[in-house]
């Protein structure tokens, strides 16, 4: 069964259960209602009738007797109303209408009847049809009241029966009862029409679900669906609408990270074919005694050097990898910076040189700092060497200091170099990232994974770093290392 059929039939048994149970609750209150009002004028009937028949000695106050001059000329007044009336004297037997003469003169009530009529209570009766037990009450079924009447002493003096056809009510009930299947069946059309829109603005609220859906199975990943309230169909859409996004985001990254997939396949490529063509020529030239032997030291050396070229862009994703999936542990210590900077600007100096260079460090002689000691030289040459590379017939300067609050210990590597663009700054912690893909070939070409692996690096540290560049102005690589109290509280505070 299709949805928007499920959907009227569950508004439509609502709707349905809600008028019966209303419509059956209307028609018996009406028609207690109807037999109380009957009751209350036959009561009525019954107290004037009292007043009028019974005579009493205005000197004594005694009951003298009952007269009934009244009661024909009344019967026949109520005749059109169909109000019938029997009397009964203070031993049971009938006394009005005049009875037929019979030797029987057993009471026509019955003795549990009669005990409650002496004891002052009214009787009803909805319908008479089932006793039968008064001649006048055969004919039709009856609705009546049985009320005793007492003199002033509190004696049973009569009692009177006071009864009204059924089918006067009956005839009244059935009019609502008409009513009320008319109104129903009215209410039960428009419960249909509006039980077919409700259901078909739901079902068209998931029908765009499902298109959307169908979409993103395309491929198309920037659908949104329109949220039009707070019920749980919004509920679900914001859902999928955050869905979609994290799908649009994760295909942009992989799109990305392809991207540099395949450069670094390239600049690889390319790094590793240049020492292996270059190896392999020598190799040849010393096979075959090609190479004199003047040269052979030289061509030696060259090996050596583009072996060691091929061993670090091998250890270079290693690394990446390493630190990436957290397979490296830091052993972060005190110790003085300045030793290791001068270390690493001692070791980089004939690089520099070579660029046109002029490398140089600022720093006090005692500088404290906490950090991994191998990973912090390692952060430190992978910066420089970035900013030689990128740097020609400039400056390059490293420089130390605690910040105002003594709480952290900054480096900073500055060059006045090539620089970059914002969108370039974005990217360069990113792996494989060339910021000048067409330096690919160049004396510049490395394998994209030198800043890359401080980024984590200095993540791993729980540390920062951040970077300002101009185009054609240069580029500064800023490094905050905190202290060891500061981290320790950091860490508190993340498990708290």
């Amino acid at each position: 069964m299709k949805l928007i059929y499920q959907y009227m039939m569950a508004f439509l048994v609502v709707v349905v259960t809600c008028l019966s149970v209303i419509s059956v609750a209307i028609y018996r209150y009406s028609e207690n209602m109807a037999y109380q009002q009957t009751w209350e004028q036959l009561e009525g009937y019954s107290d004037n009738l009292q007043k009028m028949a019974l005579k009493s000695n205005p000197q004594t106050g005694q009951m003298n007797n009952i007269t009934f001059g009244t009661f024909n000329d009344l019967q026949q007044v109520l005749a059109d109303q169909k109000v019938t009336f029997m009397m009964f004297d203070n031993q049971g037997q009938e006394s009005y209408p005049v009875p037929q003469r019979s030797n029987n003169h057993k009471p026509l009530l019955e003795k549990k009847l009669w005990r409650s009529l002496k004891a002052g209570n009214v009787i009803r009766e909805r319908n008479s049809g089932e006793d039968q037990q008064f001649h006048l009450f055969k004919k039709h079924p009856m609705t009546y009241i049985i009320k005793p009447w007492f003199d002033d002493n509190n004696n049973l003096v009569a009692v009177l029966y006071v009864g009204s056809e059924v089918s006067t009510i009956r005839t009244n009930m059935n009019t609502m009862r008409r009513n009320l299947l008319l109104a129903f069946f009215v209410s039960t059309v428009i419960a249909i029409i509006m039980s077919w829109f409700l259901a078909n603005w739901q079902v068209r609220r998931i029908e765009r679900l499902q298109q959307a859906t169908r979409q993103v199975a395309n491929g198309n990943f920037a659908v949104q669906i329109h949220q039009e309230g707070n019920d749980e169909l919004d509920d679900l859409a914001a859902d999928f609408n955050e869905m979609t996004q994290s799908l649009q985001a994760s295909q942009v990254e992989i799109e990305r990270q392809e991207q540099r997939r395949k450069e670094f396949m390239a600049n690889a490529s390319h790094e590793m074919r240049t020492p292996l063509t270059t190896i392999n020529g020598l190799l040849e030239g010393l096979a075959y005694d090609a190479i004199p032997e003047k040269s052979r030291q030289h061509s030696i050396e060259l090996m050596r050097n583009e072996t060691k070229r091929l061993i670090r862009l091998v250890n270079d994703n290693l690394d990446y990898e390493k630190i990436r999936t957290n397979q490296i542990s830091l052993y972060q210590r005190n110790f003085n910076a300045y030793k290791p900077l001068t270390d690493v600007v001692t070791q980089l100096q004939q690089k520099a040189q070579d660029a046109g260079d002029q490398l140089s460090l600022k720093a006090p002689e005692e500088l404290p700092i906490y950090a991994d000691y191998d990973r912090f030289i390692q952060i430190i040459v992978n910066i420089t060497q970035n900013a030689i590379q990128f740097t020609n017939q400039g400056q390059i300067t490293i420089t130390g200091e605690r910040n105002a609050q003594q709480t952290a210990t900054i480096i900073a590597i500055k060059d006045n170099g090539i620089g970059m663009t914002a969108e370039q700054v974005q990217n360069i912690w990113e792996r494989y990232y060339k910021a000048d893909p067409s330096r690919k070939s160049t004396k510049y070409g490395e394998s994209g994974l030198g800043l890359a692996i401080v980024h984590q690096l200095m993540e791993q540290h729980h540390d920062q770093i951040t970077v300002e560049s101009k185009l054609h102005e240069g580029t500064t690589f800023t490094l905050t290392f905190f202290d060891e109290a500061v981290l320790t509280k950091k860490t508190t505070n993340r498990q708290s």
